[in-house]
């Protein structure tokens, strides 16, 4: 079960319009704390032996019963310590009012139902574990930074999913499968402009730009997929390329916008930067290759979705290249006429031809090189559980 937490905590009527919302978030930020907590909790293990064995090859049939122990363990010394970063995301909820009126029930009703879908929230905790290792007191404007991430990453899955028509996502309907496309694309844009309202309140230039930049890369990215969507000619290049701009430059600016906002060098900020872009690159990798055998339970979403939509992931295109004859066939008509009508043969391609094992290679590495980048930070328990994200975005199986 997901753990039960209290809060006592004052705010200044300075903060209290810091942060604009399109949701009451008394319920909704409480709903994502709590919902995702045991997850996330599990990604602040100080135990330094824990990151040389999940460093390790990654297994496709790990589990994480071992992992979530140790994450408990660090959880439980992160609260006696204070130290707990989710507790600075969890104080601001009370300055979260909601801004919309009753007339806007939509807005409120399709944001509820999307914090309520849960998630893994990788995003935001990068922001603020990367602020806390770049020496950001506690309760600091990193908090505001985070949200900034999350509210962005939200709209771009919003505009995905009508993209995509996608049905499902964290194990329930997406939102424009509930309220419709048109609604969707809307609220997506509100969040999108409600987030760059809350950066202006962070009154630094160059966080705008760098989220500003950010943004843009990552329409192109959307932009870019959908030109190499049914095209099994999609080269491996091309494919890193699309992760980058869609799912690793987020990561990239969290990591990035928290080091400025903690007032880091720019040692620093190179390197939290440098880590935010591989770890998002890991975690896509990752994520595509759970497409081809993650249990649809445990992930919340169909094992073949990529393939319906045509899209040439890495373990569909090192498939293209080492494959039989035969499977070459296959996979080159799967791609090009989507859906998943031979899903189980193109399984069987993909890992016959080692598909999945080049991909968890390549993500290991992209792992690797986000630890190396911690190196100029200096060590502490944040420190420490980045290490530890790092692990877990390439030994997850959801």
């Amino acid at each position: 079960g997901h753990l039960e937490m209290d809060y006592d905590f004052n705010v200044s009527e300075s903060e209290e319009g810091t942060i604009q919302s399109i949701i009451n978030t008394s319920r909704a930020f409480e709903k994502l704390v709590r919902q995702d907590e045991e997850k996330i909790e599990q990604l602040k293990q100080e135990d330094a032996k824990t990151v040389e064995e999940l460093a390790r090859p990654w297994d496709k049939q790990a589990r994480f019963d071992d992992v979530r122990k140790r994450y408990d363990e660090l959880s439980a010394e992160l609260r006696s310590s204070g130290e707990n970063p989710l507790d600075e995301l969890e104080k601001r909820r009370e300055t979260e009012k909601a801004m919309v009126a009753e007339s806007e029930k939509i807005l409120d009703e399709i944001s509820e139902y999307i914090i309520g879908a849960g998630g893994k929230r990788l995003r935001p905790l990068l922001a603020l574990l990367a602020a806390r290792a770049a020496g950001a007191p506690a309760g600091g404007d990193h908090v505001l930074g985070a949200i900034v991430i999350e509210f962005i990453h939200t709209a771009t899955l919003l505009h995905d999913d009508v993209v995509d028509g996608s049905g499902q996502r964290r194990g329930r309907s997406t939102a424009n499968a509930v309220f419709g496309n048109a609604a969707s694309v809307l609220v997506g844009d509100f969040l999108y402009s409600r987030a760059f309202q809350m950066m202006v309140r962070l009154g630094n230039p160059r966080i705008m730009s760098i989220m500003a930049d950010a943004t843009n890369v990552i329409a192109e990215g959307e932009v870019l997929q959908l030109m190499n969507a049914g095209d099994p000619d999609t080269t491996e290049a091309q494919y890193l390329d699309v992760i980058y701009r869609k799912t690793a430059r987020l990561f990239e600016a969290g990591a990035q916008i928290a080091a400025v906002i903690a007032g880091a060098s720019a040692e620093i900020e190179r390197a939290l930067a440098a880590y935010g872009r591989h770890l998002g690159n890991a975690f896509q990798l990752v994520d595509d290759s759970l497409d081809y055998l993650g249990d649809p339970q445990t992930r919340g979403k169909n094992v073949g979705d990529d393939l319906a939509e045509g899209k040439p992931t890495l373990p569909v295109i090192h498939a293209l290249k080492h494959g039989s004859e035969t499977q070459r066939t296959l996979l080159r008509h799967a791609i090009s006429g989507g859906g998943l009508e031979d899903l189980h043969e193109v399984i069987v391609a993909i890992e016959t031809s080692g598909g999945l094992e080049y991909t968890a290679r390549i993500a290991q590495g992209e792992a690797d090189q986000a630890l190396a980048a911690l190196e100029p930070l200096p060590e502490s328990v944040h420190k420490t559980a980045l290490q530890q994200l790092a692990a877990f975005a390439v030994k997850r199986s959801f």
